[in-house]
């Protein structure tokens, strides 16, 4: 089982963006990071973005079951089928993200309020601050 704390961050929005993303053991032992920035964005690309990295990142360290944390209460409840997803180019990143997902025998995501999403949201702001 892997772990992932995500996050998308833009200043303006939309504006200068990035991702971040933390892969940690079950144990809570960080595997592997993402901290990319990725140009111009709404801050709803930069959360699906880093949705997709955190799906890439578990696939390329051999993860078959992932649990994801996101602070985008947006995203997860239309990854959940919870909401629906109205916007043209969301609709392109979930169904991308959709398809991504069928990779893993288990997959879960949920939403968790900032304060519990420090290190993703770290990564996305350096990631900015570097132009990474």
């Amino acid at each position: 089982m892997c772990i992932a704390y995500i996050d998308g961050a833009s200043r303006g929005n939309p504006g200068e963006a990035a991702v971040g993303v933390s892969l940690c053991t079950k144990d809570g032992q960080e595997h592997a990071t993402v901290a990319k920035y990725i140009g111009q964005a709404t801050n709803n690309v930069a959360e699906y973005t880093s949705l997709l990295s955190a799906l890439d990142l578990a696939q390329s360290h051999s993860c078959k079951e992932l649990k994801i944390y996101a602070d985008s209460q947006l995203m997860v409840r239309q990854i959940q089928g919870m909401y629906k997803v109205k916007n043209p180019e969301l609709k392109k990143l979930w169904l991308q993200a959709v398809q991504k997902i069928e990779f893993f025998d288990s997959f879960e995501i949920e939403h968790v309020r900032r304060e519990y999403n420090k290190r993703a949201d770290a990564l996305a702001n350096s990631a900015l601050d570097n132009r990474a």
